[in-house]
């Protein structure tokens, strides 16, 4: 009977707080290595939680597009440099933190005030500068969650003076494996797996690992408890819904633009890719400081980056 077993072959700290941990998964039958391979590939990218900061409150600030007297960084710049703040937390339930830094500094997240159940794995991260003798006031939301989750609006009058951010709440930001045969003296072939793991510091490869493992336990336990919902409800025909395009949910942050473009697209509240598709290349251009080399940049890295090409 073959037994597969584990073992850590290589570990290393980042000085930004990331972690890389290299595993061999070895004694598999022929045909397992991808199997097991693509299973915890996908359960350690989309079902391991973590904790990011989801919303900010800056005194004397009312929305994205005003600006901070003395501060070099617009609100923009700010919010985007804060969603590399990397935290671990004891907890799931929302927290707060503050912020208050008197200049001239260097801001970086070593100066947020965290409560007690949590901590910080970048300290250095850095997150604005202030040339003049002005005080900042910062208030963060902390939020735990899994996956990416996207601001529903920048700001909310019901949100306290809030501005929301778009979230990364995943811990693991890359997984890669690869499969070899063994062979035996009675050319009998078993596999190895060979799993890479890259983390962003608030959870070790061995602990991503272990945590994966027993989700994938725990999911098929409660299959085999019986405890899936075995009535099948149909949903009137008016709530069908067709398919999302899978292009939908990017935040236009990703397609890294320049800034101009950037910040006129924010400022039309365009979010995401399927806000930007809602627009014709002709209303785009209509856009307040929105010109033809701005619509050419979007036109191009829509088509390069996604292959969308907007006629």
């Amino acid at each position: 009977m073959i037994n597969p077993y584990i073992k850590c072959l290589r570990s290393e700290n980042k000085e930004s707080g990331a972690t890389y941990g290299q595993f061999l998964i070895n004694s598999l039958r022929a045909g397992q290595g991808i199997t097991i391979g693509n299973l915890l590939r996908r359960t350690l990218l989309g079902d391991l939680g973590g904790t990011s900061i989801t919303a900010v409150r800056i005194a004397g600030i009312r929305d994205e597009f005003s600006v901070i007297t003395g501060v070099r960084e617009d609100i923009l710049e700010i919010l985007l440099n804060l969603k590399g703040v990397v935290l671990k937390s004891k907890t799931s339930e929302p927290q707060f933190g503050r912020l208050k830094v008197q200049g001239p500094a260097v801001i970086t997240a070593d100066l947020i005030q965290l409560p007690s159940e949590m901590e910080l794995v970048n300290p250095n991260h850095y997150i604005a500068t202030i040339s003049t003798s002005n005080l900042l006031e910062i208030e963060f939301k902390f939020e735990y969650g899994k996956g990416y989750k996207l601001a529903g609006q920048t700001f909310n009058d019901n949100a306290e003076d809030f501005l929301q951010m778009d979230a990364i709440f995943m811990p693991v930001q890359k997984v890669d494996f690869k499969i070899e045969n063994v062979y035996d003296n009675s050319n009998d072939i078993t596999e190895r797996l060979v799993l890479d793991i890259w983390t962003n510091g608030s959870i070790t490869p061995e602990e991503a690992i272990s945590e994966a493992s027993q989700f994938i336990i725990d999911f098929f336990q409660s299959i085999i408890e019986n405890k899936t919902d075995n009535e099948i409800n149909e949903l009137p025909s008016e709530t069908l819904v067709t398919p999302l395009d899978p292009h939908t949910n990017i935040a236009i942050e990703e397609l890294q633009l320049s800034v101009r473009a950037y910040n006129c697209l924010k400022r039309a509240q365009i979010n995401t890719i399927g806000d930007l598709l809602e627009y014709s290349p002709e209303k785009l251009q209509e856009l307040k400081n929105f010109g033809r080399k701005s619509a050419d940049e979007v036109f191009m890295t829509l088509k390069n980056k996604l292959g969308i090409v907007l006629k």
